[in-house]
């Protein structure tokens, strides 16, 4: 078993995919719990999948597609914002139209590459493996800010979060606030798009926070637990992504979903099981 272990990474791709997998499975678990406990998931796959135009057309110019991902990311939450910020349309609604029309486009653009479905393959579905240096350097210091954003930030955004009232009497901006924790889940998802892929990227910002939740009640514990369970699930993933020879990101998703539903049976309190036998012990 120690050889298993020791043998892969003994090659420099897998080295980097070590590392890039743990960057993914931390950041995409910590400001997961922010996506769970706002009820954002649609907002997480919406934006996972507006990347799109920005890729074809990063693809196009032959330009850095990660690059051409985080500008189309950054547009597609700042327009979010500004569709929903006079409340005229409500935020799932403005999610729904940039959603719908982002992914149009990014779909038009692709279907003109005639190799697409080759190039851009590891977009989609994610290819962990095939991290080079430069996109390991991005992946770390995008996931430096936003870890650092939410340290710095986690006071004025869990207020927003739980307790909308109070900030508006503390005078602070919820509408700033709320346009840098889009900011920050657009930042997460470029960071995850090599290792997970766009289809994917909302599962890794959801299950590991959502195993988590039914583990603890205090959010500072939450993102503990979440991260340990995200780091877990990218290494047991990257893992059985070389020796099965399965993609990646389909790995990683799917041992966290495993995580979940030992967590949905077994939860000291909340767990589906845990609550029949204390139920039953309590006649």
């Amino acid at each position: 078993m120690w050889e298993a272990l020791i043998t892969p990474l003994t090659y420099a791709f897998m080295q980097r995919g070590l590392v890039a997998s743990l960057i993914v499975g931390i950041v995409c678990a910590v400001i997961g719990c922010y996506v769970v406990l706002r009820g954002m998931a649609f907002m997480g796959d919406a934006l996972a999948h507006a990347i799109l135009p920005g890729i074809a057309i990063a693809y196009l110019l032959q330009g850095n597609l990660t690059i051409g991902a985080l500008v189309a990311a950054v547009a597609v939450a700042l327009l979010i914002g500004v569709f929903s910020r006079q409340g005229t349309i409500r935020e799932d609604t403005a999610i729904g139209i940039l959603f719908a029309a982002a992914l149009s486009l990014g779909v038009a653009l692709i279907s003109s590459i005639r190799t697409y479905a080759v190039d851009l393959s590891h977009i989609l579905f994610g290819d962990v493996l095939g991290v080079s240096t430069s996109d390991l350097w991005l992946a770390g210091v995008l996931g430096i800010l936003v870890l650092a954003a939410v340290a710095l930030l986690y006071k004025p955004f869990l207020v927003i979060s739980f307790d909308p009232v109070l900030a508006a009497t503390l005078r602070w901006p919820a509408e700033l606030l709320r346009n840098l924790l889009l900011l920050l889940l657009a930042l997460t998802i470029v960071v995850s798009l090599q290792t997970v892929g766009v289809g994917l990227v909302a599962a890794m910002l959801v299950t590991p926070a959502a195993t988590a939740y039914l583990l603890t009640r205090r959010l500072p514990v939450m993102m503990g637990i979440a991260a340990v369970i995200g780091a877990f699930s990218s290494l047991v993933g990257l893992y059985l992504s070389y020796y099965a020879n399965i993609a990646s990101g389909a790995a990683v998703v799917l041992t966290a979903t495993a995580c979940f539903l030992l967590a949905f049976l077994f939860a000291p309190r909340r767990g589906v099981i845990s609550k029949r036998l204390h139920h039953l012990l309590q006649k």
